[in-house]
């Protein structure tokens, strides 16, 4: 996506260093500012109009990515897994990517996410007792089993910074195509 001419290499560059300031804030505060949503957002419209020859289907394509974006992740906001910077924080990379590479960027994600959440368990010694949970929920036939614990005054910084998942699937979609 990002290869070929010096302003497409430029307009990769923005948008990689924009996904980066994502992950830095995420994984600091557990939040992805608005401002930054709105400039990722922007810049994706603006690359898609300025690198194109028809500006207006090029302009739809970068909609179409963002609406692909927000339709992925908002069910798993409604049902509690993500926050709501997460899923604007990936719709505004889809304005980047278009529709098709937004769809290949979410499964990338949420491989990669999967892989973040087992390391995240490691890290805060937690695998065994989710893993409990989840053999507990399963054998009764309810999820209720796999709720989290209590919040607890440092829980925000325990919580999984999903937003670095969403922009690794987004990079490697935009930077390696033939993953896909």
């Amino acid at each position: 996506m990002f290869t070929g001419s010096s302003v497409h290499l430029a307009g990769g560059a923005v948008f990689t260093v924009l996904l980066v300031i994502g992950c830095v804030s995420d994984l600091r505060s557990r939040k992805i500012p608005n401002e930054l949503v709105v400039a990722i957002l922007v810049t994706g419209w603006l690359f898609a109009i300025l690198t194109a020859t028809d500006a207006w289907r090029a302009l739809g394509i970068s909609l179409a990515g963002t609406a692909v974006g927000f339709g992925i992740w908002i069910v798993f906001y409604l049902v509690g897994v993500i926050g709501a910077g997460d899923v604007k924080f990936f719709a505004a990379a889809g304005a980047w990517l278009g529709p098709a590479a937004t769809w290949r960027a979410a499964l990338i994600a949420a491989i990669a996410g999967g892989v973040l959440a087992v390391a995240f368990l490691v890290t805060e010694r937690r695998l065994g007792d989710v893993l409990r949970r989840t053999a507990l929920a399963a054998s009764s036939g309810s999820l209720t089993g796999i709720a989290s614990q209590t919040d607890t005054p440092d829980s925000k910084h325990r919580q999984l910074p999903y937003g670095v998942a969403l922009a690794i699937g987004a990079l490697l979609a935009a930077w390696v195509p033939q993953l896909s």
